[in-house]
């Protein structure tokens, strides 16, 4: 699912639900002449229970969607930090070095704002800058070990190789955070929930004399949105709601 459009899900949920809620409304007319209150208030309450249900479902999985985009804005935020400790720390090297270091972590960071901006989708492209973003790694870290070697200062080469060290630690972890969404099959209830939900209250509406289908829309358009939100949040390179990427633009 995590490859189809977030507005194309939203979409097709929205009529997913209008169509159970319109067959709900037909079966409940249906039922009409042979249903008492007792039928009616029954319905009602297993109603109330399904929404109720329902909403403690919705919340959390909104409560994971945000988590995890707090979770991808803060790895931003560490590994512009660790890239600028790293940064700073090549003037402790000694020349020539110190100029290759900042050359090199210039690059790395020109490298990472280009692939904060490709889809997560797009897997050969993620993969060859994954490559080129772990051989630029390698090259930060052979000159620092070059540089130890010429002038073998363990407390100045010691601190570059430390904030190296943790500049590629913060990389990883951004990764991983990238890679972690809401597990589809909570998407799946979600959206069986929802459908099922629509069947009941078009269900409970046809039992009435009187019947209103508006109510019934604007509940299903307000989910729908609310549902186009939660995926939107839980996919980090794709959609309205995205990481910013200030901090790695203010680093460069």
């Amino acid at each position: 699912m995590y490859s189809l459009n977030s507005i194309l899900i939203a979409v097709v949920l929205f009529l997913l639900i209008v169509a159970a809620n319109e067959i709900g409304l037909r079966i409940g007319g249906h039922y009409l002449d042979r249903s008492d209150s007792d039928v009616k208030s029954q319905t009602s309450a297993i109603q109330g229970g399904v929404l109720g249900l329902l909403a403690l479902i919705l919340g959390f999985t909104f409560s994971m969607s945000i988590q995890r985009y707090d979770v991808r804005s803060g790895a931003e935020v560490a590994e512009a930090n660790a890239i600028g400790t790293a940064e700073l720390r090549t003037a402790l090297l000694p020349a020539p070095y110190d100029q290759e270091a900042q050359g090199a972590i210039d690059e790395y960071i020109a490298l990472r704002l280009r692939s904060a901006g490709v889809d997560l989708t797009h897997k050969e492209e993620r993969k060859s800058l994954n490559v080129e973003t772990t051989a630029l790694q390698q090259r930060i870290w052979d000159i620092g070990v070059a540089a130890a070697e010429a002038n073998p200062n363990p407390v100045k080469t010691g601190y570059f190789l430390t904030a190296v060290n943790e500049m590629i630690d913060a990389y990883g972890s951004r990764i991983d955070a990238l890679q972690r969404h809401v597990p589809p099959a909570i998407f799946y209830l979600l959206f069986t929930f929802f459908i099922a939900s629509g069947g009941l209250i078009g269900y409970s509406s046809g039992l009435g004399q009187r019947r209103s289908r508006v109510p019934a829309l604007i509940l299903n358009l307000l989910i729908c949105l609310l549902v186009f939100i939660i995926i939107d949040l839980d996919r980090p390179r794709r959609g309205v709601i995205q990481v910013r990427q200030d901090s790695m633009e203010a680093l460069r």
